[in-house]
């Protein structure tokens, strides 16, 4: 059984992915910065500015996720992690000693650079898991991705809860697990998480299709148990405990498939070395996928060689080095586009605290909550639509990014008036149309730039995070809102009313519609692209019938 679980088995590969979707239900630290951001404003006397600009020194660190880029494709999946993991228990370790007051507030710029190596830590774990994931099951990106990004949203609602279960939502026991839990959860990972051969045969890529099934069945119930919990109020101890047993229990769920991978493996290894029982003989497990591994390796060779004979661009579709994707319009369509999305969703998750204080609300878990549990549905639906589309239509993945711009826009205006509400449906809105920016651009960037230098090319693209946040929430939010507060004796500021945010929302909603022409110009341009992925999925299929009768 031990090595029915080698990374190399199916069951092995499926129990890499488990562990790979745990490390992402706990690497969303990035957007739980609402639930602990009053603590420290108090704590520190900040103003709205002051603490919108520890929250982009906190997105800052996803810049240096460069180096996670460029190390993931030279140093090992489980290096990557521990590197992740570790770093996220200094910087969260730090901000939980001063939020429980156990060391005297740290100055301004230290607690900047906390906060940094907090934010920087889940680039580590991002780029381990979905460089290896996604080359692992190449052949169903959107799947992948949808499921990955959707946990990494659904982690600030199980962090929530769990904390808001077990410990009546205490700041510095949250910033105690955000630094402890990773670093377990990423141990775990490293035992079995390996980049691997894809799957070679149709068959094998119905049976991913399969269990990536029973897993998004699995993470949609557990979303629609955390809202259940969070819509009914406040729970007795008794009930807040059982509800944790039960979320862990969930969380844990997926191990069935890979152990019945590896029963079944078993089974069949019993079955050969019984000398009674007929024994059908086969081909060895690897020899395929090794045999095809090494043909598509000498076809890129020889690929690599007519192109540098030939001195020519790669087009679209192929794999580019960072300059070469550097010097295509599409990179910077999709760069900027992405932006408008993700800059402006972070600036609601950064300032949900005051947004909601704001418009006269005492407690803002809900709305957090919120923004995480629809943010998996954004992310865990669009992943799985997007690819449905690409193998019946080929319809072009960014025209799924340009819907999300456009009722993004609608939910910052309807946010704007300030209706009985407006709170709740926005937060509904950003959350689902948040994740379907994260879940799709993902794929998109594979598909367009290649999978050859695709960590780096991922990480420039999440560049986006700290420039947007820096941008609309340093900038536009905190300018816009320290303009309408007013001091507090103690040195800080604050604004109560409508007012305090509307014209942040407008401008956001323009730069909402701003991404939205340029994700429809970017699926125009990619078109071509897109018809070919879907000529050759069913050219693909057809071969297998036919080879099947």
């Amino acid at each position: 059984m031990a090595f029915a679980l080698s990374p190399t088995t199916p069951a092995g590969k499926w129990l890499g992915f488990v562990t790979a979707v745990w490390v992402q239900a706990i690497s969303g630290n990035n957007y739980t910065f609402s639930n602990y951001s009053d603590a420290l404003k108090t704590l520190m006397s900040l103003t709205q500015l002051q603490l919108n600009n520890l929250s982009v020194a906190k997105d800052v660190g996803k810049a240096f996720g460069l180096l996670a880029g460029l190390a993931s494709d030279r140093v090992p999946t489980p290096v990557l992690l521990i590197i992740g993991s570790v770093e996220g228990l200094v910087g969260y370790g730090a901000q939980w000693l001063v939020v429980s007051q156990k060391i005297k507030p740290l100055s301004y710029w230290q607690m900047c650079i906390f906060l940094c190596l907090g934010g920087n830590s889940s680039t580590w774990m991002n780029t381990a898991i979905l460089v290896t994931c996604i080359r692992n099951f190449r052949k169903n990106r959107g799947p992948v991705s949808g499921i990955l990004k959707g946990y990494v949203g659904l982690s600030t609602a199980i962090f929530t809860d769990l904390c808001g279960a077990l410990f009546s939502d205490d700041p510095s026991t949250f910033l105690f697990l955000l630094a402890v839990v990773p670093l377990v959860v990423c141990s775990t990972a490293v035992l079995f998480l390996r980049e691997i051969p894809p799957s070679s045969t149709e068959g094998e890529e119905r049976d991913e299709s399969r269990y990536f099934g029973v897993i998004n069945s699995v993470a949609v119930v557990v979303a629609v148990y955390l809202l259940v919990y969070d819509v009914t109020g406040t729970h007795s101890t008794v009930v807040s405990t059982i509800f944790a047993v039960i979320l862990l229990i969930l969380l844990a769920s997926p191990l069935a498939i890979p152990i019945y991978l590896a029963i079944q493996n078993f089974i069949r290894s019993e079955s050969k070395s019984n000398p009674d029982v007929e024994r059908i003989v086969t081909e060895p497990l690897l020899t395929e996928p090794e045999t095809e591994k090494k043909a598509e390796e000498e076809e890129e060779a020889v690929a690599e060689t007519l192109a540098a004979q030939e001195r020519r661009i790669p087009v679209i579709g192929e794999d580019h080095t960072i300059s070469e994707a550097f010097r295509t319009i599409d990179f910077w369509i999709l760069f900027v586009s992405f932006l408008c999305g993700v800059g402006t969703g972070l600036t609601v998750m950064n300032n949900m605290g005051q947004m909601g204080l704001a418009l006269g609300y005492v407690d803002v878990s809900i709305f957090v909550s919120l923004l995480s549990i629809f943010g998996f549905f954004g992310r865990i639906i669009s992943g799985t639509v997007s690819e449905y589309f690409i193998k019946k239509a080929g319809t072009p993945r960014p025209l799924w990014n340009a819907a999300s711009q456009i009722l993004m826009a609608v939910g910052y205006i309807l946010m704007a008036l300030a209706v009985p509400g407006s709170l709740y449906i926005g937060s509904i809105i950003v959350g689902i149309c948040y994740g379907v920016r994260l879940a799709v651009t993902v794929p998109t960037a594979s598909e367009l730039f290649g999978l050859k230098y695709y960590g780096l090319i991922y990480n420039i693209l999440i560049l986006n995070l700290p420039l947007g946040s820096f941008l609309f929430s340093g900038l536009l939010a905190g300018l816009l809102y320290d303009a309408q507060a007013t001091t507090t004796a103690g040195g800080g500021n604050t604004c109560i009313g409508a007012h305090c945010y509307r014209l942040v929302f407008v401008i956001m909603s323009i730069a909402c519609i701003i991404g939205f022409g340029l994700d429809v110009l970017l699926s125009i341009r990619t078109k071509t692209v897109y018809t070919k992925i879907y000529a050759s999925k069913k050219s693909r299929k057809s071969s297998a019938v036919s080879n099947g009768h």
